[in-house]
């Protein structure tokens, strides 16, 4: 997965994201509907890790393609 690949998946999960939030305006979030957009949110999460770490990589002249995807307790414990 290149950083065109990656930036598409991203943009991809965006418009669920939104879709998702759209459709419940004014009701809330139902059960499945509320884990949908965490698992959506965890996703992007890990999409935009990957970005900066192959754009990391790439600035200190490693191989991009080497990064990975890190687990959800990874992304999901950085601080902001």
């Amino acid at each position: 997965m290149d950083d065109h690949d990656v930036l598409g998946r991203i943009a991809e999960l965006v418009a669920k994201e939104h879709r998702l939030e759209e459709q419940h305006v004014g009701t809330g979030l139902d059960a499945e509907s509320a884990r949908e957009l965490k698992h959506l949110e965890v996703a992007l999460d890990q999409c935009w890790d990957l970005l900066r770490q192959r754009r990391a990589r790439r600035a200190v002249g490693l191989d991009p393609d080497d990064a990975e995807v890190r687990p959800e307790a990874t992304v999901e414990g950085y601080r902001q």
